[in-house]
């Protein structure tokens, strides 16, 4: 095939990716209550995976804290091999189930937390002992997967089962089903912290500006909700130490930042409330 054939191919099969993630939506519903209840009570979100799996697990839990300053202890991500796994892989390593086992407790896995186990092709032995032994701990959980029911697949408390189908290159699951997997935990997360109130319509009004894009787009934030100018957003965010819901908070209402930071907490921390 030309090269333009094969991209037409490859296009044509990602975006069944998109539609297999979709016909999850019911149970990815359910995952993200969960998700929600476990942060809401104080307990944590622990993704578990090998390979692209595990990759796509601890990017996410990753990109949580920049985008929803949400606590780096509350949503992690464990890869089978460890550190080093990220950037080169150990493939033997997800074959042991109790490494799966151990660092569940390692971590210390309770009943207020939530584990998510990732194995796109539904047989790895470290996910598998993962989700048993945070199940012996009293954890809920859910495992995603990209395939039919495996023989010897563990009990978990939701499935999600985005069935992509085959790969266009036989095998390699970081294509189709690591696109699925990536949607699926884009979706848990994301809308996870919309129900913590940390989302104000489409704004993220719960990010840490931690670099200069970020703290340009911390004073648009607070130039959209309080119509505003720049200068001003500016000046209301170094007053709000810069927290974006706590100076949109000071204009709304007229106060300084420490009782605009109380009249979020009355809130529950949702700037809708607050404001």
């Amino acid at each position: 095939m030309s090269i333009e054939k094969s991209l037409a191919l490859m296009n044509r099969q990602d975006a069944l990716a998109a539609a297999a993630v979709a016909r999850e939506r019911s149970a990815v519903a359910k995952g993200v209550k969960m998700a929600a209840a476990a942060l809401r009570s104080g307990g944590r979100v622990v993704y578990v995976g090998a390979g692209t799996s595990g990759r796509l697990g601890v990017l996410d839990a990753t990109e949580c804290p920049p985008t929803f300053s949400s606590d780096p202890r509350k949503i992690l991500g464990i890869i089978a091999g460890g550190r080093g796994a990220m950037f080169r892989s150990r493939e033997g390593a997800e074959d042991r189930a109790a490494d799966g086992a151990a660092a569940m407790d390692a971590k210390k896995i309770s009943g207020g937390d939530l584990v998510i186990g990732i194995a796109a092709g539904g047989t790895t032995p470290f996910v598998h002992g993962a989700i048993r032994r945070a199940r012996e701990r009293g954890a809920k959980t859910i495992f995603v997967c990209c395939v039919r029911k495996n023989v010897g697949e563990p009990s978990a408390d939701l499935v999600i089962r985005p069935l992509v189908g085959a790969e266009v290159l036989t095998g390699s699951t970081r294509l189709k089903a690591g696109t699925a997997t990536k949607l699926v935990l884009n979706q848990i997360s994301t809308l996870a912290m919309v129900q913590l109130g940390k989302v104000y319509e489409n704004l993220m009004v719960d990010l840490r500006a931690t670099n200069a894009k970020l703290r340009d787009r911390a004073v648009r934030i607070v130039m959209e909700i309080g119509k505003v100018s720049r200068g001003r957003a500016a000046a209301l965010l170094k007053l709000a130490a810069g927290e974006v819901k706590t100076a949109v908070v000071m204009h709304v209402r007229g106060v300084e930042a420490r009782e605009a930071r109380k009249i979020l907490i009355k809130a529950r921390g949702r700037l809708r409330g607050a404001i």
